[in-house]
């Protein structure tokens, strides 16, 4: 029974994907400068937030920097996967009861299961770039912020 509680407890604290938001327990994104034009985005997602919803915050917060240090494009210099992995065990249980001069014993197995929390780390440079087409590896942070920020969720 008190297992049940523990897991019960655990799931209402951690039993959604991290939204987006700033850096957290939970996760979330966060933008720091590197150099004058030259920024790293970082994003980490719980167990149950997809890969593809991290990369969508990885490319938003990229847009929303973008704007707020008076750019108009950015480009992607590096990636790298920052995805965590950890192993949980849980113990298997048996309990015997007795009836007259028989015994039932009834045995549930333990479990290992395997835990990913996605994460990425992306530099990007901040461009000014005049309107019309966009070289190629170039994203409009305007674009971004139309496309990939109607389908993030945010917190309320």
């Amino acid at each position: 029974m008190r297992w049940i509680a523990i897991v019960g407890v655990c799931l209402a604290v951690v039993g959604c994907g991290t939204k987006y938001q700033e850096m957290g327990f939970t996760g979330g994104v966060a933008a720091q400068q590197v150099t004058a034009d030259t920024w790293r985005i970082q994003a980490r997602g719980n167990s149950y937030t997809n890969s593809s919803t991290v990369q969508d915050y990885v490319l938003l917060k990229a847009a929303e920097t973008t704007q707020a240090a008076g750019g108009s494009h950015f480009q992607i210099i590096s990636a790298a996967d920052a995805s965590r992995s950890s192993t949980i065990v849980t113990p298997g249980t048996s309990s015997t009861t007795f009836v007259g001069n028989q015994a039932l014993t009834t045995t549930t197995p333990g479990s290992v299961d395997t835990v990913i929390k996605p994460g990425q780390d992306v530099y990007i440079k901040v461009l000014k770039l005049p309107p019309g087409p966009a070289p190629q590896g170039v994203y409009s942070a305007a674009e971004i912020m139309q496309f990939v920020g109607s389908r993030v969720e945010r917190p309320k």
